[in-house]
């Protein structure tokens, strides 16, 4: 069973920053990040391949937000920088076998348990 494990969320104030870290057990996988906001649905973030090379992200956060993986540690992270409010949200951790294209979709196969972040304005 693969274990998939978020942290680093917390609340800050709007125009700062924050970082995620997603470890995952087992295999390489493609790896990525999804957010749900109250009474909305959940929706992409940003994507890595196994590889490193392909980087997928939302209109909404391009610029702001950088995606990274750690090999040695098989760890994920988001760093969000330029945070808004509307970036407040539950964010998701996700792994799948197959493409970034494929997360993006939201075919994952595993989810974290979710890490909350909260923007004040």
């Amino acid at each position: 069973q693969v274990q998939v494990v978020e942290s680093g969320g917390g609340l800050v104030q709007a125009g700062g920053s924050l970082r995620l870290s997603c470890a995952a057990s087992g295999r390489t996988f493609t790896m990525g990040w999804f957010r749900q906001a109250p009474g909305k649905e959940r929706e992409f973030v940003a994507a890595i391949s196994w590889s490193g090379g392909i980087t997928l992200y939302a209109d909404s956060v391009k610029g702001r937000f950088t995606i990274s993986r750690e090999y040695a540690k098989n760890t994920v992270s988001l760093q969000m920088n330029s945070l808004k409010p509307e970036d407040t949200a539950v964010y998701y951790c996700a792994l799948t076998r197959e493409g970034t294209a494929t997360l993006r979709q939201g075919k994952s196969d595993y989810w974290g348990q979710g890490t909350q972040v909260t923007v004040s304005s």
